[in-house]
């Protein structure tokens, strides 16, 4: 090798020579099996026979098992995808529902009875409908519906289908059949994204989406009414158009929210959870000259009864600036509505005109250019939290350059299963039998093809085990397999922060930064320096 002078080329040199003795390292358990070549990057397999490589499988299962399991997760903790500092944020600001209210299980009930019994009052609907139950835990948000061929499924980040998570109606749908309908398992970017563009980056106009993303807590029901009527026309032989059932539903269910509001004002506590610490965490905003705002698309008295079991009949008084039915995205989106006054005493919208937003009084529709403009409140120093990925978050952050805190309420649950030691011994040793079935992969013979064979359906056994503890049709909101699910994906990009509920704020301070994490990217997964 050619001598080069300079202390950079030496600690490069160094560094190689320790990447390569960690890599001899990390492949000697398997050191019968193998034989390093010519080249020292180069590693080649020797035929084998059965015994080497059950030797080989009990090593590596007696390792797995000697290893200390990770520690739990904080289920409470908040969680960065970008860091954000609080020093720099001064105005906080929230959507309402499944953001500051979380509702119980009573909520999808009563959804799903309200659109159930429309599909028959309004669209006429089979009665025989009416004996269609809620099914709780069936579905999980983040799931795409096919209009055209009616499925409901689960995609990942690089729009694959993960196999194993497609229904229609309630019946899970074959593998073979998937890929035949499909051709393979990755989605064209065109059925999902509204604003696709070509090569030469101009957007095309005339794309028709064929997957609708059913995004946020609401929809769950939805799901769960939309697959239940599919399931009975299947069962009944009743000829039906995928696309016409998926707007009956979606519209069934929508016109159903505003005698939902009705009932839930007359009884919230039947509906909506108690958190007192939410007024302990607007307290201390206040205390520390934070300004604070709520733009929900729910109306005010539907509001104004849900957080006054929350927070108390002075809720208002934590606020500068109160925004009702806002309309969301086409509040963050459009440039020309105006706001109006709502009086909650007529239950009317006034028509006087808003030239500034005052405390104390109650805003409908309007904007968020405008809502900018009146306030001087922009960029950085405005930190909003919200449910809903693309209607709450995408357009602040992307077009605004506001900070964004996404709540997650599935996120508990996922973290209780992470958690568990039964779950994190199998992620381990799915890991390992990973590993262990690449570096075997290369068979020569009958037999170790056989062994091959187990190792992988002992793989396949416990991905779906792995999968089923989260949700056993469709898994984990966050995961298919191994990849991103197509929601989280989405998640990350358009918020900076996220979490289980907004108090878990109250275990940092006003002045905490939160970082994200080094992650592990594959071609750093062997890296001296990870």
């Amino acid at each position: 090798m050619k001598s080069v002078e300079g202390s950079g080329t030496k600690y490069a040199m160094v560094h190689a020579c320790m990447l390569f003795r960690r890599l001899v390292c990390a492949n000697a358990v398997l050191h019968e099996n193998i034989q390093i070549s010519s080249s020292p990057w180069k590693v080649q397999q020797r035929y084998m026979s059965r015994e080497p490589l059950s030797e080989a499988y009990l090593r590596t299962k007696q390792k797995c098992e000697s290893k200390k399991l990770p520690p739990d997760v904080n289920k409470n903790a908040v969680f960065a995808c970008n860091e954000l500092d609080l020093k720099e944020v001064n105005v906080y600001g929230f959507d309402y529902d499944y953001t500051l209210a979380h509702y119980k299980q009573s909520m999808d009930f009563l959804l799903y009875k309200l659109g159930r019994d429309t599909l028959i009052q309004k669209h006429k609907y089979p009665a025989g409908i009416k004996e269609l139950e809620y099914k709780p835990g069936f579905a999980v948000r983040g799931l795409h519906y096919d209009i055209e061929k009616g499925l409901l499924l689960k995609i990942d980040s690089f729009l694959q289908i993960q196999l194993g998570t497609v229904y229609r109606g309630m019946t899970p749908v074959s593998d073979e059949e998937v890929l035949r309908l499909y051709k393979n398992r990755a989605i064209p970017i065109a059925y999902v994204e509204s604003q696709v563009k070509n090569a030469r980056g101009q957007r095309l106009h005339d794309v028709k989406i064929k997957m609708v993303q059913l995004a946020d807590l609401f929809s769950v029901p939805e799901m769960s009414l939309l697959c239940n009527v599919a399931e009975y026309f299947e069962r009944n032989h009743i000829d039906y158009h995928p696309e016409i059932l998926f707007h009956d539903v979606k519209s069934s269910v929508q016109s159903g929210h505003p005698v939902m509001h009705r009932i839930v004002e007359q009884n919230v506590s039947e509906y909506l959870e108690q958190n007192r610490d939410i007024r302990r965490l607007f307290g201390r905003l206040v205390a520390a000259g934070k300004k604070l705002f709520l733009v929900t698309n729910s109306p005010y008295h539907f509001v104004n009864k849900g957080m006054e079991l929350l927070v108390g009949s002075d809720w208002m008084h934590y606020f500068d600036v109160v925004i009702v039915q806002a309309r969301k995205p086409k509040f963050f989106t459009v440039e020309s509505r105006p706001f109006r006054i709502y009086d909650c005493e007529s239950r009317t919208q006034l028509w006087d005109r808003v030239t500034r937003l005052e405390k104390g009084k109650i805003y409908y529709e309007g904007t968020v250019k405008q809502l900018q403009d009146m306030t001087g409140w922009r960029g950085e120093q405005v930190l909003y939290f919200g449910d809903h990925p693309y209607s709450d978050l995408a357009d602040v952050t992307l077009e605004h350059g506001w900070r964004t805190g996404a709540i997650i309420n599935e996120l508990a649950h996922e973290i209780e299963t992470l958690n568990d030691p039964e779950f994190k011994m199998n992620c381990n040793w799915l890991q390992m039998l990973t590993q262990l079935i690449e570096d075997f992969q290369d068979c020569e013979s009958p037999e170790e093809e056989e062994v091959l064979a187990k190792w992988m359906a002992e793989r396949d056994d416990l991905r779906q085990k792995i999968k089923c503890v989260f949700n056993k049709q469709f898994g984990s909101v966050f995961r298919t397999y191994h990849n991103p699910t197509f929601f989280s994906r989405r998640l990350f990009r358009f918020a900076d922060i996220y979490m289980s509920h907004l108090t878990n704020l109250l275990n940092y301070s006003v002045n905490h930064t939160f970082y994200p994490r080094r992650g592990v990217m594959p071609h750093e997964y062997t890296s001296y320096f990870v």
